[in-house]
């Protein structure tokens, strides 16, 4: 049996110049046998400003993976949840082989407070996830928050940093603070990131903000 998708994507448009949806959700579910891609990404603000998320799996086996993506760009916000486990193993069909260890990769960025996480999986023969993200920045809160819990057999990063949105007289970008694991084998994680702002009003965004 091959991989099954059910996708529910609601999408709010307001018409007029240069103007484009400004809120988004989409709710997915995927249950199966075969060879699974799926991608999605998204930004409340274009350059070096807003929250932006990019999240991609790929893998062949077994797949049963619960997704919902929420991005209001008028509150400057994003909501991220995936509860998914995969199995590895090759599969064949008429089209081809597809012989793919599950990669899963997340990544989300608050540049309103300079703050970055990054969850990601490879080569992973076995993988179970929760995931919980809220990225936000307006005129009452800034703040990206996370809960990740997992069980994974193969490779795994987990890492973010809190970065100052401004320069030092030097051009350097002052790192607050940061954390990364990284592990190769069989491991189980349970981590809460929670990095604030706790003034009414955010810094200058800044220049950049790579992945951990």
């Amino acid at each position: 049996m091959q991989v099954q998708a059910l996708a529910l994507l609601a999408v709010v448009v307001y018409l007029g110049t240069a103007v484009c949806a400004d809120y988004v959700f989409e709710s997915l579910t995927v249950k199966g046998v075969g060879y699974q891609s799926h991608e999605v990404f998204g930004e409340t603000a274009s350059g070096d400003s807003g929250q932006k998320l990019s999240q991609r799996t790929q893998g062949s086996g077994s797949a049963y993976g619960r997704t919902t993506f929420e991005l209001d760009a008028s509150l400057n916000s994003i909501n991220f949840t995936q509860a998914a486990e995969f199995e590895y193993f090759p599969v064949s069909y008429q089209t081809g082989t597809y012989d793919r260890k599950w990669r899963d990769q997340l990544c989300v960025k608050n540049y309103d407070i300079g703050a970055v996480m990054t969850e990601s999986y490879d080569r992973a023969e076995h993988l179970q996830k929760d995931t919980e993200v809220r990225s936000i920045g307006n005129d009452t809160r800034f703040a990206l928050q996370a809960q990740l819990s997992s069980d994974v057999i193969g490779v795994a990063h987990i890492g973010w940093r809190s970065i100052k949105t401004e320069p030092e007289s030097h051009g350097r970008y002052l790192q607050i603070g940061g954390s990364r694991e990284d592990l190769t084998g069989v491991f189980s994680v349970d981590k809460y990131i929670e990095l604030l702002l706790n003034t009414s009003q955010a810094e200058e965004e800044t220049d950049w903000l790579r992945c951990t």
